[in-house]
């Protein structure tokens, strides 16, 4: 579970599902986050061996993001659990429709 703690991890893998993405790019799949809270995410994602990060030797320089396979294992087994709240928020949001 320390793997995903936080408000934003969950997020970032998802994010990162369909591909490897620049900080920019995952950084506007996200509003709300930092850049100093994503930086410090991806990182420690990367540590736990979940997200891969590829350095270019470019200029400018290009960094992405990627899942290693530990991670779209990761990103499977929490797919049950995306699923439960997306029909836990559409039930919700029935009880909350007043009835006509």
């Amino acid at each position: 579970m320390d793997v995903v703690d936080g408000k934003w991890k969950v997020l970032i893998l998802w994010a990162l599902n369909e591909g490897a993405r620049r900080f920019g790019e995952t950084k506007r799949l996200l509003p709300g986050i930092s850049e100093k809270v994503l930086a410090q995410q991806l990182r420690e994602l990367e540590a736990d061996g979940i997200v891969h990060r590829e350095a270019y030797d470019e200029v400018p320089p290009k960094v992405e993001y990627s899942l290693t396979e530990q991670g779209r294992a990761l990103n499977a087994a929490l797919a049950p659990l995306g699923a439960w709240g997306k029909e836990r928020l559409a039930r919700l949001a029935a009880q909350e429709t007043p009835a006509a």
